[in-house]
């Protein structure tokens, strides 16, 4: 079963990058074909759903792109130090969310899974980075959810880099009222508080991420993070009976895949 919240696929790479968001800064020499990707998996661990007390495994794509060829605009993405304004694509998955998932939401209605599209910008410097993405839902909500955030970027050892910074989540109206409301019917069938979220902040936290390059081919990863839940969110009845802090952690590896086409 896909868990509630999600395996972010935005900001350019599949979770690792959904965190920190920019031209990759590589530490070992990089092959000067067409196209490097770097492309793993790992577990990751993660409320079961936003609010949850409980927490639960889940795979976790990586997927990193170092150099990208495209016909007519050439090395899109050419893998060396970069700084300067940078635009990258923004994607999220959200499982469906039943009543059956978690004893704390019997009574309440079941939201079907979302795909979240969107876009996010940002400014790179040699050791930070500030960015802001957001994205349009599809299916089980319509409406918008987005966040803006910051890191440091330092490398502690030859092969090693670490960044972390805050990050502020937002969200319309429609994406509050599907997560976060309480109708009067499922008040009735749960017991919990009849109430209306509204959008606008809905997190506060932190993400760190720590890459290792093992050798030119193997990279390791390990991610963490800490969002406490704001606004309505925070005040949601479904939220109350779980927890507003929201912890994950996950780690993966990564193998490095380097070829022309053109």
């Amino acid at each position: 079963m896909l868990p509630y919240r999600s395996i972010a696929l935005g900001s350019i790479a599949a979770l690792i990058l959904a965190a920190s968001p920019a031209f990759a800064q590589e530490t070992m020499p990089m092959p000067q074909t067409q196209y490097v990707l770097d492309i793993g998996a790992g577990v990751l661990v993660q409320p079961r759903y936003d609010g949850s007390d409980s927490y639960l495994f889940s795979p976790m794509p990586i997927f990193e792109v170092g150099r990208f060829y495209v016909p007519g605009l050439g090395q899109v993405a050419d893998g060396k130090q970069q700084t300067g304004v940078f635009f990258f694509p923004s994607l999220n998955f959200v499982g469906e969310r039943k009543p059956s998932d978690d004893k704390d939401l019997r009574g309440t209605r079941k939201i079907n899974w979302a795909f979240e599209a969107g876009l996010g910008a940002g400014f790179q410097g040699e050791n930070f980075r500030v960015f802001a993405e957001v994205r349009q839902g599809f299916n089980g909500h319509k409406g918008q959810v987005g966040q803006i955030g910051a890191d440091l970027i330092t490398r502690p050892m030859d092969r090693l880099e670490w960044s972390i910074g805050p990050r502020v989540g937002f969200a319309s109206s429609k994406y509050m009222d599907t997560y976060f409301s309480v109708s009067a019917a499922e008040s009735a069938a749960s017991g919990l508080s009849q109430f209306k979220a509204s959008g606008g902040f809905k997190s506060v936290g932190v993400e760190t991420r720590f890459s290792y390059d093992l050798n030119d081919k193997v990279k390791l990863h390990l991610q963490g993070g800490y969002d406490r839940l704001i606004g309505d969110a925070g005040k949601s009845p479904l939220v109350k009976k779980g927890d507003r802090n929201q912890f994950n952690i996950g780690t993966g590896v990564t193998y490095r895949f380097s070829f022309d086409v053109f």
